[in-house]
């Protein structure tokens, strides 16, 4: 039997006695209630901004010949997925651009982390190389895009590599601050034991610094899918930003509006993926940081 009682302004109050069965019982009925809630409202606001989108455009309200609408766009998708695109297949146009993003986001991930990793456990390297680091991270990425196509050629490596570049600094970033952030404590009573560089870097570190690198791998997807897109719109043969810049040159709104939902749709569903994959290895976090979530 439980002896909590909350104080007023709570979610629920709870008198002495209360079995810990009724208070586990109140508590998901609350969560659940605040989960429709907030579902609710989040599909309430997308109905609101769409009805008002399509009405102000069927009304005039706004010019439609540069605000398209939702129907305008649906339409444009439709003849896309069923007739194909002015650059072929919608569906090898997405592909081509999910290709460039994928292979630059996760060779741009695993090169973070481990630079990450390497810097943050080697303080005289860091002290070497963060002026370089800081140096190319100073850059404005998009204007990596003409370089890289000029010296790559309009195909996969030129779009491959801006993803990277794109992904990297993300990555790297927050994989060397998790690593300064490890507990100092846990740390030294891993030497104590015994455990050598490596051991402690295995069992303690990367542990306590997987919440910063899951964190960065949340954004970095879709960083990678901007660098894909960005040098496709610069210059490529195929893929979702050649259709945009198409769609750009003809004045076709819809068909931006389209392409850029796509794009949309594709890095939510990572961003879900990436989720699941978070919460699979919610056991290599520190316990105190699975606590305080």
């Amino acid at each position: 039997m439980a002896n909590i009682t909350f104080e007023a302004g709570s979610a629920a109050l709870f008198r002495p006695g209360t079995s810990d069965a009724e208070i586990e019982a109140t508590a998901l009925k609350a969560m659940r209630r605040r989960n429709t809630l907030v579902r609710f409202w989040q599909i309430a606001i997308l109905v609101f901004v769409i009805g008002m989108w399509e009405l102000s455009s069927r009304l005039q309200w706004i010019d439609p010949f540069f605000y398209s609408s939702p129907s305008g766009v649906l339409e444009r998708l439709y003849e896309w997925a069923t007739e194909g695109t002015t650059e072929g297949s919608l569906w090898y146009n997405l592909w081509v651009t999910m290709e460039e993003a994928l292979i630059g986001f996760f060779a741009g991930s695993i090169t973070g982390v481990f630079v990450g990793i390497g810097l943050g456990r080697n303080r005289f390297l860091s002290d070497i190389f963060s002026v370089y680091i800081k140096a190319i991270n100073s850059i404005p990425r998009v204007v990596l895009a003409p370089i890289f196509i000029m010296i790559m050629g309009l195909g996969l490596p030129s779009k491959v590599a801006l993803a990277f570049i794109m992904v990297f600094f993300v990555v790297f970033a927050n994989a060397f601050q998790g690593v300064r952030e490890a507990d100092r404590n846990m740390i030294a009573n891993a030497r104590i034991l015994g455990a050598s560089d490596w051991q402690v870097t295995r069992t303690v570190v990367i542990p306590s610094a997987m919440s910063w690198i899951f964190a960065s791998l949340h954004v970095s997807f879709g960083f990678a899918i901007i660098g894909a897109i960005v040098g496709e719109f610069v210059g490529a043969r195929f893929g979702i930003g050649q259709l945009i810049s198409i769609a750009k040159g003809t004045f076709d709104a819809a068909g931006m509006f389209a392409a850029i939902l796509l794009v949309m749709v594709v890095t939510l569903v990572a961003e879900y993926i990436m989720t699941l994959i978070e919460n699979r290895l919610a056991n290599w976090r520190p316990q105190q940081q699975l606590d305080t979530q």
